[in-house]
């Protein structure tokens, strides 16, 4: 077929791998060339299989897919690089931009509109999933989330204070320090404190 649109996934969860898969082959046009389980083996895959479309997952083990995109924009600049984000990744979509992605889609986008931004994409156009436009409109993120003393706190968690320690520093009660651990937490996606603030030292919200 000579407009069909050749395709890799890239995504660390097998599950969402698959998902995709079989959403894409309901598209007779688009075909999938290949899987990888990091931005390492996308490099590598794309390089050997150069395909149209590059659908890649933004957070993995050792290479992301920020950084990925980024060489992969160098290395084989005709595969056009989809990112394939969780809606609570929105403070990315300025870092992938950076790194020359061409396009963004939501994880939960039903089939038409991942179809859609494939094609997009493939002809070197630019496409924003219609539910994250608000968020690149406004270019709010997480960092914009926390406010000015949920920042103090992550910021004395990442210096190694407890809960306690903090109470004491900010003349606050330690109930009133867990209450904001909790907002910071769920604003931030994270799972522990640790966590919370592993991703806030990375979107530099703290340094």
């Amino acid at each position: 077929m000579a407009d069909e649109i050749t395709t890799l996934i890239v995504d660390d969860h097998e599950v969402v791998r698959e998902g995709l898969r079989l959403s894409l082959s309901r598209a007779p046009h688009i075909r999938v060339v290949g899987e990888a389980g990091d931005g390492a083996s996308a490099v590598e895959l794309a390089e050997r299989r150069k395909p149209d479309v590059v659908i890649m997952d933004v957070r993995m083990p050792g290479m992301d897919g920020l950084e990925a995109t980024k060489l992969l924009t160098e290395r084989v600049p005709e595969s056009k690089v989809l990112i394939f984000t969780a809606y609570s990744e929105r403070s990315l979509l300025g870092r992938g931009l950076e790194s020359g992605a061409k396009g963004y889609i939501l994880k939960e986008a039903p089939h038409q509109t991942l179809v859609r931004a494939i094609e997009k994409v493939s002809q070197g156009e630019g496409y924003v999933d219609p539910a994250l436009m608000p968020a690149f409109l406004s270019g709010k993120d997480q960092t914009d989330m926390l406010t000015t003393r949920e920042r103090e706190i992550l910021q004395l968690l990442a210096d190694g204070m407890s809960n306690a320690d903090v109470a004491q520093r900010l003349f606050i009660s330690q109930e009133t320090v867990k209450s904001h651990v909790r907002h910071i937490l769920t604003k931030l996606e994270a799972d522990t404190r640790t966590h919370a603030v592993a991703i806030a030292l990375r979107e530099a919200i703290i340094d």
